[in-house]
């Protein structure tokens, strides 16, 4: 299940950082403890993508000046998106950034067509590898032509989906076929022009800052519909309810734009 948060923006010509994932995930795990279900309190089946609106680039970061800003929210867990805009509802200004937003509605996002063959745009950064603290192999860079590209991201979604426990040791057995392709055409232009698919990105855990590596390219992946269906709605790859991982399905009705964003407006390496 996937919905469009919309909020209506106070400030016009605040900013946020270029990357804001992990202040938007700052604020989203303070809402689930502030609704005080326990059962929440640990979840992290989700996945959300960063905030859009009409913007502006400077130095600081990206100024919204739009009086919308909308922020895509996704779970296959729909009584924990219930439970999560209960909460948000209830809240008459977020601070994210300098950023003063007030929720305003909710809108389901139009079904896409799974498949077990998709194209896929990345709506923020996948992250093959974790981070840990004084360890810089959060960081390494892998070639998305590797065979070690695909298999790390397969072993970090089946361990997620039996996490779930919505899938059965037959289920999680039959879901062996997984091969990410990436779009050649794309990289070829991005290295071309002298941009970046992968670039290090700021995560915070406890208060702990760590630096882990993101990728951001289109890609057709082939696997189970299952699979493909738990990616689209919980994302792929590590971190996923920290903002990272997002997908859109190439030619949905989502913004299609947004894996040339990242591309463009992350900070360098």
């Amino acid at each position: 299940m996937r919905i469009r948060i919309v909020f209506a923006l106070k400030n016009r010509g605040a900013y946020v950082p270029f990357h804001h994932q992990f202040l938007l995930a700052q604020t989203i795990k303070g809402l689930v403890m502030l609704g005080k279900n326990e059962k929440y309190f640990s979840f992290t089946q989700y996945n959300f993508s960063g905030l859009k609106g009409q913007i502006k680039i400077s130095r600081k970061g990206l100024h919204f000046f739009s009086s919308k800003v909308t922020l895509v929210f996704s779970s296959s867990d729909q009584d924990f998106i219930d439970y999560f805009t209960s909460v948000l509802f209830l809240q008459k200004e977020l601070l994210i950034g300098s950023l003063q937003l007030s929720p305003e509605s909710v809108e389901n996002e139009e079904p896409a067509s799974i498949t077990d063959s998709v194209k896929f745009l990345c709506i923020s950064p996948i992250v093959l590898v974790p981070a840990s603290f004084n360890d810089e192999s959060g960081k390494r860079f892998i070639s998305p032509e590797l065979d070690e590209f695909s298999d790390l991201l397969y072993d970090n979604t089946i361990a997620r989906m039996e996490a779930s426990g919505k899938y059965s040791a037959s289920q999680l057995a039959d879901f062996y076929k997984f091969q990410l392709v990436a779009d050649k055409d794309y990289i070829n232009r991005i290295q071309s022009s002298h941009k970046k698919f992968a670039r290090i990105y700021p995560l915070y855990d406890s208060d702990v800052k760590y630096e882990i590596r993101g990728y951001t390219f289109p890609f057709t992946l082939y696997a189970p519909q299952p699979v493909q269906q738990f990616v689209y709605e919980n994302g792929l790859g590590h971190f996923s309810h920290k903002g990272f991982g997002m997908l859109d399905v190439a030619n949905a009705s989502s913004i299609h734009n947004d894996a040339d964003q990242e591309v463009s407006f992350a900070s360098a390496d």
